[in-house]
């Protein structure tokens, strides 16, 4: 049997393959209904109607609606509980943040001069969390299938060599190679009896047969996108806004999950077979990205405003870094047999390498009762077939772009639907958000739905803002790209409280 084998070291490998996959394009386009309490409480439809620091970020030109200039900061706590149903078996698990969600400043220009036509321009700087990656998961069930076709799929047609490392170092080893490293040398996986080294690459199982693969995936992930956005914006008569945003993006997402599994299937006294495994692995992604936004708003009537802004796609440049350790238990009748563990203890470091996220085109309408209220409407069409990582002459990456093409719907629907009532100083808001599946097949991700609601009271020079939003949507968690690919499905319950202080300057 094989033996422990580690490197008792940390150390960086620069691997030449690289292991992204489609559910880390999908990961970083989505954003979440996050900013202001004020916005949040009307599930973000700012679209035309702007005097908001978050509304910036859906119309550029609403920052010249604001009358005076304005600070902002704004505190979140996110709770999120996932209900997870695999082979039948139900589990939850849940996770609470509490993140700066928001901070900015907007300055307004009055232009006096009676025969320019340019009344006004505003500048203005905001900070939001676009999407909070905290998160918790737990799936538990018995399957059929074992993980180890999933070292199977990556070990067959590789040399033994390979495999287990006689002629190679493990910082040389693509992802796919490594993969079938670690199966190899915990004892998951061997070379078949009829192995040949020039038309028989083949390999066979050590996990004992029969069905009933006890299985746990857990998985902790937490971290951020964020954004800085620069705006300015300018109005001409009382008529045109137009406005344009300079946004600098920020990911830093980890994430730790556990895969277990465990059977009794060896009733044999002689043969020796896996009944125990576990999988780690340990996700480290960060790097940093570029996007502009140009809107405008068009006031017809003193009461109407149309809102039309266009969002291009971000230009991300990121770096993953991961760790993987495999450990397994083999055993018969007569009881265990020592562990076997394959921890290279290595940190492998992916090339830097680019994402291109959806671009999203914007239309708004809103109807202001004076000043008493509004209401506001706004409809997105988000374009999925920008999606794609590079460099695009990469093999690897044609690949996983030529899935991402297969999984995409193209272009993908969002309406957001808000109102507010003002009573004396007291502000009454609420919403509708939903959000259409970016996948073809509008399972993987399925649609988002959610409600909103909140209170804001103005001292003056000096307001206060709480909101309460929810959501949900489900997914299915494949915790293999091959192999074992089954996956759990997932309900996840969003709630968020806001609460936003604001001064007027």
């Amino acid at each position: 049997m094989k033996k422990y084998i580690s490197l008792f070291a940390i150390t960086l490998c620069f691997s030449a393959m690289q292991a992204q996959e489609v559910s880390d394009a999908y990961r970083y386009a989505q954003d979440n209904l996050n900013g202001t309490a004020r916005f949040r409480a009307m599930s973000g439809a700012f679209g035309a109607v702007g005097g908001d620091l978050s509304a910036i970020n859906v119309n550029p030109a609403g920052s010249v609606v604001f009358a005076n200039n304005q600070i902002a900061v704004t505190a979140s706590n996110i709770n999120t509980k996932n209900k997870s149903n695999y082979f039948g078996k139900q589990t939850s698990e849940g996770n609470n943040s509490l993140d700066l969600n928001q901070a900015g400043a907007v300055f307004v220009f009055e232009n006096n001069r009676e025969n320019n036509d340019w009344k006004k321009f505003s500048i203005s700087i905001n900070y939001e969390n676009v999407n909070n990656f905290d998160n918790s998961l737990f799936s538990a069930g018995t399957n059929n299938n074992s993980i180890d076709n999933y070292f199977l799929n990556n070990a067959n047609g590789l040399k033994l060599s390979i495999v287990d490392g006689t002629d190679y170092d493990y910082s040389e080893l693509t992802f796919q190679e490594q993969q079938a490293y670690l199966g190899y040398v915990a004892y998951v996986i061997n070379e078949s009896p009829t192995y040949n080294d020039v038309t028989n690459r083949s390999y066979v199982s050590l996990v004992a047969p029969g069905g009933n693969y006890h299985q746990t995936n857990t998985t902790e992930a937490n971290g951020y996108n964020g954004k800085v956005t620069f705006n300015a914006a300018t109005q001409y008569k009382e008529i045109l806004m137009l406005g344009i945003n300079l946004n600098t993006h920020f990911i830093d997402y980890k994430r730790s999950s556990r895969f277990t599994e465990t059977n009794n299937n060896n009733t044999s006294a002689v043969n020796d077979l896996v009944n125990r495994i576990a999988f780690n692995n340990d996700l480290y992604t960060y790097g940093s990205g570029f996007s502009l936004q140009l809107g405008a708003i068009l006031k017809p009537i003193k009461e109407l405003r149309l809102g039309l802004a266009y969002q291009s796609p971000t230009w991300y440049k990121l770096n993953d870094e991961l760790q993987q350790s495999l450990s397994a238990v083999s055993g018969n009748t007569t009881g265990d047999l020592p562990e076997d563990v394959a921890d290279p203890n290595v940190t492998v470091v992916y090339p830097a390498y680019k994402l291109q996220t959806p671009s999203k085109l914007t239309g708004s309408f809103a109807y202001v009762f004076g000043k008493r209220g509004l209401l506001s409407f706004d409809y997105s069409l988000k374009n999925y077939g920008n999606l794609e990582f590079s460099p695009k002459n990469d093999e690897y990456f044609q690949s996983v772009n030529n899935d991402i093409s297969l999984s995409a719907k193209g272009k993908t629907s969002e309406y957001r639907i808000g109102g507010e009532y003002k009573i004396n100083q007291f502000s009454l808001r609420g919403g509708y958000h939903f959000e259409e599946s970016p996948y073809k097949n509008g399972t993987t991700i399925g649609d988002l739905t959610g409600y909103s609601g909140g209170v804001g009271y103005n001292f003056g020079n000096t307001k206060l803002d709480l909101a309460y939003s929810t959501s949900k949507r489900n997914s299915d968690q494949q915790f293999f790209s091959q192999g074992l690919t089954d996956a759990a499905r997932i309900n996840t319950a969003k709630n968020n409280l806001t609460l936003t202080l604001a001064f007027e300057l």
